[in-house]
């Protein structure tokens, strides 16, 4: 049985690497008892595939990851089981049992969306002047042709235009910053080159440390184009 899992990953896990959340996750799923499904010969392994995993220095309430059971009770029953023995910033929220013929939650994703929140930290803090400065050029940047920026590849560096994978980028109410961008294998449109491209608009040296980026969910498409939650995939149980 396929299930697919939503969980969150918060506080200091923004410095834990994914490599290390796959084998924080393998070990909860062990303790909690549950029937998780094996690869068979020699070096039998879970059945897990996560979904969109996030760089350091991010966190989510929207993560989500795909795996076998080879028997499972009820929703409930399991996130409790995973939750009793899990870390208070990586729990999971909800699950549900996938048709035979869904599309793994990596091959299914199409967008992400982000709020971001300014620190102050860094060598040289944000004033209130610079904040608004950003705010005012996150508002403005949609209203160009084209945003280009730099993107870099392990293997080459290319300009490109980035404002075709932004789908909404505003100001909300409370000052932080909305964005809605492309996620997948196909398009993929990373936060941070956004915030890159609104500190040049603003005219304000840019510093990663100089904000923090809060992932709200992960999307796939349905039949009518629209942006839905992973979840929509599959049943509860």
């Amino acid at each position: 049985m396929n299930i697919r899992i939503k969980y969150t990953k918060t506080g200091p896990l923004r410095f834990i690497s994914h490599l290390d959340l796959m084998r924080y996750f393998q070990k909860a799923i062990n303790r909690a008892g549950l029937d998780i499904s094996y690869t068979t010969g020699m070096s039998p392994h879970q059945i897990i595939s996560f979904a969109a995993p996030m760089p350091l220095m991010m966190t989510s309430e929207g993560e989500y990851l795909d795996a076998g059971f080879n028997s499972v009770t009820t929703a409930k029953e399991m996130i409790d089981a995973f939750n009793k023995v899990a870390s208070p910033f990586a729990r999971i929220s909800d699950m549900v049992i996938l048709p035979d013929n869904a599309i793994n939650s990596m091959a299914a994703v199409t967008a992400s969306d982000y709020r971001i929140t300014f620190t102050g930290n860094g060598d040289h803090p944000l004033n209130s002047s610079d904040i608004r400065y950003i705010r005012e050029a996150a508002h403005n940047i949609t209203k160009e042709q084209e945003i280009n920026v730099l993107k870099k590849t392990k293997k080459s560096e290319n300009v490109v235009n980035i404002k075709p994978l932004i789908h909404n980028l505003t100001v909300t109410d409370d000052g932080n910053i909305y964005m809605l961008l492309a996620t997948g294998s196909k398009n993929n449109l990373k936060p941070e080159l956004v915030m890159e491209a609104v500190f040049k608009y603003a005219d304000i040296k840019y510093s990663r440390f100089k904000y923090d980026i809060h992932r709200l969910e992960t999307y796939m498409t349905n039949e009518k184009g629209e942006f839905v939650s992973l979840l929509s995939a599959g049943k509860t149980f």
